[in-house]
């Protein structure tokens, strides 16, 4: 009997286990149908490569991603830069990856038709952008509006994808972005549109996991994000996201962001 039980205890604790499942969040740059055509197919490889079971997930908007990351509700998570600063110190995620040979850039985009072909041009304008903290596309480039003495008024429309639709459609002059999200647009949309602007680069995104995770697992969750790039299906992934591949990181990759001393958040 005392055998008979043991097993089942371990039964019980190993099912356990594998019904444990991690969550892996991404910021709503996208609509949600878009990030996970194009991030649920690299989670899938993840789970395979790691033998975890993991889960996309996002959220509405930025500020409820915002809400979630500091509730610590995502294991992973592939956050904006200053996010990270903040999120790193507020609910202790440690980044494991970013994408290599990158530096983020913001930048403004107007129609064609428009023919605005500079900051000064955008004098007075009210101007679309996805939330308050979205680092590049909102941080960086109304820093610049601001230090070219550009007055503007801004609107925020909760995603990158709404402020390319929305400058598309005319109901904005311009609005901000970043180069990776503007490449992945259909070109219905893209064709419409160009950057007119483009800021200074920084660290780019943080994939960055939640403190309860074991070290076992953050390190191979990171050597199968590292790995993506050295198999055809990894490729293809990556691809879709218009990321070359995954690089090891650490906390200290993200120092020239906390050097901007952005407090929005805080």
């Amino acid at each position: 009997m005392r055998i008979t039980i043991l097993a089942l205890s371990t039964l019980l604790l190993s099912t356990a286990a594998l019904a444990d499942t991690l969550t892996f969040g991404v910021v709503p740059q996208q609509s949600a149908s878009r990030l996970a055509k194009q991030w649920g197919p690299l989670v899938d490889t993840l789970k395979e490569q790691t033998g975890y079971e993991i889960t996309f997930s996002t959220a509405p908007n930025i500020p409820e991603f915002e809400k979630r990351l500091s509730e610590g509700q995502y294991d992973l998570a592939y956050m904006n830069p200053y996010h990270y600063t903040v999120f790193s110190q507020v609910s202790g995620y440690r980044a494991i990856a970013k994408a290599k040979d990158k530096r983020i850039k913001g930048i403004i985009v107007a129609r064609k038709s428009n023919d605005y072909q500079s900051l000064e041009d955008l004098q007075g304008q009210t101007l679309a952008f996805p939330s308050p903290a979205a680092f590049a596309a909102t941080v960086l480039t109304q820093s610049d509006l601001k230090n070219a003495d550009v007055e503007f008024e801004s609107d925020y429309v909760s995603s990158h994808d709404s402020v390319y639709l929305s400058v598309a459609k005319g109901f904005y002059p311009a609005g901000g972005g970043v180069m990776r999200t503007f490449n992945t647009l259909p070109d219905v949309v893209k064709s419409q549109l160009e950057p007119i602007w483009i800021t200074k680069p920084y660290t780019p995104h943080a994939i960055a996991y939640h403190p309860r995770l074991t070290n076992d697992q953050a390190n191979a969750i990171q050597a199968a994000l590292v790995s993506l790039q050295n198999t055809s299906q990894g490729g293809q992934q990556l691809k879709s996201l218009n990321i070359k591949g995954f690089e090891a990181a650490s906390d200290s990759d993200w120092d020239d962001v906390r050097e901007l001393n952005i407090q929005i958040l805080e």
